[in-house]
């Protein structure tokens, strides 16, 4: 018998519920060309979310993780790199098998996440080369955007997680002007300056047309 290598990760194995798929980003990940998978589902309900359509937990229009993995293996040496967005991607078990098969194609991997789930997001660390990360308010504030009591918590302890995880990350936080007022501002920022973040990258709401 000859020895071999361990086989890549079957994307039959993970069973991911996609909301969406844009096949060419050049913004999702800055300076990266990227393929972006939208999770569906959110544990949350932020008032301003750019992707309502993600929230409930299963959407109308799913595509099957084995059709969008069949044409990421098509992009292998087109593009640099895969993110997983949503809806919140760690809210679904499987990521870490998705993530991996997708990296055995010998993609980066980046992520967009807020955070709710600190001990998931610990598992997919080791194998993502870059995050997003949505910082809603100052921690104490969360459950007024959030609408879940609590959520500032996890989306500390996710924080610490990705700083002090050595992986690139790019904060950003977004402003609504009925939610968040320069005082506001200025408690978050000395938030992030508790965790050790310098800054978080500002964006202004934008509506979503009905």
């Amino acid at each position: 018998m000859t020895a071999s290598t361990s086989p890549k990760p079957a994307p039959s194995s993970a069973e991911l519920r996609i909301g969406g798929l844009v096949r060419l980003s050049t913004c999702d990940w800055p300076g990266e060309l990227v393929a972006t998978v939208f999770c569906q589902g959110c544990p949350w309900q932020c008032g301003y979310c750019h992707n309502p359509h993600l929230l409930p937990a299963r959407g109308p229009d799913q595509l099957a993780w084995q059709d969008v993995f069949a044409f990421l293996e098509t992009r292998r040496g087109l593009l640099d790199g895969v993110v997983f967005s949503g809806g919140e991607p760690t809210l679904q078990s499987d990521l870490p098998l998705a993530i991996a098969a997708v990296r055995s194609l010998g993609f980066r991997i980046g992520l967009h996440t807020a955070g709710p789930y600190p001990e998931r997001l610990a598992r997919v660390l080791p194998l993502l080369d870059w995050i997003g990360f949505d910082v809603k308010a100052p921690f104490a504030e969360y459950d007024r955007i959030t609408g879940v009591a609590g959520s500032g918590d996890g989306a500390r302890a996710s924080l610490a997680l990705v700083l002090g995880s050595g992986v690139s990350c790019d904060l950003r936080t977004t402003v609504h002007p009925d939610l968040l007022d320069a005082s506001a501002l200025e408690r978050l920022s000395a938030d992030l300056g508790s965790l050790g973040a310098e800054r978080t990258r500002v964006q202004p709401f934008r509506s979503v047309a009905s």
